[in-house]
């Protein structure tokens, strides 16, 4: 569906932002570099330390399949290994593998080591996404709600009040999920997500 299609772009984006930008990353802010000599080195490790830690992820989650156990294995060392975006972007691939394969708990947790993980506020912003989808599917439809208050930016606004909707439905509140979806489909969405929107507001009648 549209919403969940809004999503992965945003994450694919990510990736490629990260994969192209590894060096910007790792490098970070150093204080106490006196010689330029030594921020020169210092810079040219941390480069190549990025470059690696971005070969590292593609390589892993490029053969990623639940029916293979090791490799999934192998993604779980990777994201615990690496407190960093890249830790969080493996973070993210690995919980939805568990979602598939209906390990929610284990979805939960990576999502929220990866959230501590990341300082992206967009990649943060599908992590909570992806978060309250979860603890909607196990009935925590007020954890749902409060997951999503961390959500960041207009440009998300569409899919939050979908998933606000849907959680305060789901809390027999009809009138709050009506006035959700009302200001989703009012936002600056996609024609596909707004008509969804609208959809789920006549089923209310």
């Amino acid at each position: 569906m549209e919403v969940y299609s809004n999503e992965n772009e945003q994450v694919d984006a990510l990736r490629r932002f990260f994969a192209d930008n590894g060096k910007a990353l790792a490098i970070g802010v150093v204080v106490g570099i006196a010689a330029l000599g030594g921020w020169r080195y210092w810079s040219s490790q941390q480069d190549n330390a990025g470059k690696a830690v971005s070969a590292q992820y593609q390589q892993l989650t490029s053969v990623m399949q639940a029916d293979k156990p090791e490799s999934l294995e192998a993604v779980a060392s990777f994201a615990s290994e690496n407190s960093n975006t890249y830790g969080a972007l493996a973070a993210l691939d690995l919980a939805k593998q568990y979602v598939e394969t209906s390990q929610l708990d284990k979805a939960i947790a990576l999502l929220q080591k990866g959230l501590s993980d990341t300082k992206d506020a967009n990649l943060q912003a599908v992590i909570n996404l992806r978060l309250a989808r979860i603890q909607l599917q196990q009935k925590q439809a007020d954890a749902a709600l409060t997951t999503l208050d961390n959500v960041k930016g207009d440009g998300w606004s569409a899919i939050v009040a979908d998933i606000r909707g849907e959680a305060l439905l789901s809390k027999g509140d009809k009138q709050g999920a009506r006035d959700a979806w009302s200001k989703g489909a009012g936002s600056q969405a996609s024609p596909a997500l707004k008509q969804m929107l609208q959809m789920k507001i006549d089923n209310l009648s």
